[in-house]
């Protein structure tokens, strides 16, 4: 399967990447719904909005150089190349999140009250981001067969095509997760509406949680990097 979505000149445009930017533009969108119902001011939430996604990045991209580098200690040229793959969501959730702590602080806006906003966006676009793996051909689990795969229902035909990698077919652990992270977004977006009790850091608890818990099943599945 082909990642490159268009190639201008030597500039690749991959699927990836645009999965990614769904996300965040999704995420972004529900979050400033959410200022605007809270009377949270907008410019703020802009600025934290976009300083968060920068930050996130080079968390991401730090946190995976830092668990690679016996590779990039002798190729320290490369940690930058980011169009090379190696970003992990760990990192980029830790430095996000720490800048996005450190700002509603300075601005007197409750942290929690913050994150309970971003945690619906956040987990919506990590099930719309997974699907870059599937254009990647990674974020997959053990070899396996095509009558297992199709047995299981729940697996689109074309993902069990996009599976069948260097002649053997593989779990797709990245559509396991996207499908956790799917149902979780209507967890917590049904828990916000009808829940009448919720407080203040309830809702990143969950997400916490949930995300958590699936990341650790699913994660033990992958046979790649």
């Amino acid at each position: 399967m082909d990642s490159v979505l268009i190639e201008i000149w030597k500039l690749k445009i991959t699927y990836y990447s645009i999965f990614i930017l769904i996300g965040i533009l999704i995420a972004t969108l529900l979050f400033l719904r959410e200022c605007k119902k809270y009377k949270i001011n907008l410019d703020f939430a802009n600025n934290l909005i976009f300083w968060s996604v920068i930050f996130g990045i080079i968390g991401a991209r730090l946190y995976y150089v830092l668990f690679n580098w016996s590779y990039y200690s002798i190729y320290p040229s490369e940690i930058y190349k980011i169009w090379d793959g190696g970003l992990a969501i760990h990192g980029g959730l830790i430095l996000g999140v720490l800048f996005a702590v450190l700002y509603s602080l300075k601005y007197k806006i409750r942290v929690l009250k913050v994150t309970d906003m971003a945690v619906v966006g956040l987990i919506i676009a990590q099930a719309i981001g997974r699907w870059g793996n599937f254009f990647n051909g990674e974020a997959h689990g053990p070899e396996t067969t095509i009558a297992t795969l199709e047995g299981m229902k729940i697996i689109p035909k074309f993902v069990i095509d996009g599976m069948y990698i260097g002649g053997t077919y593989y779990q797709p652990t990245f559509y396991y997760e996207s499908l956790w992270c799917l149902l979780g977004f209507i967890l917590l977006l049904c828990i916000r509406k009808f829940y009448q009790y919720l407080k203040a850091g309830q809702l990143t608890g969950i997400y916490l949680m949930w995300y958590s818990i699936g990341r650790f099943f699913i994660e033990a599945l992958r046979t790649d990097s």
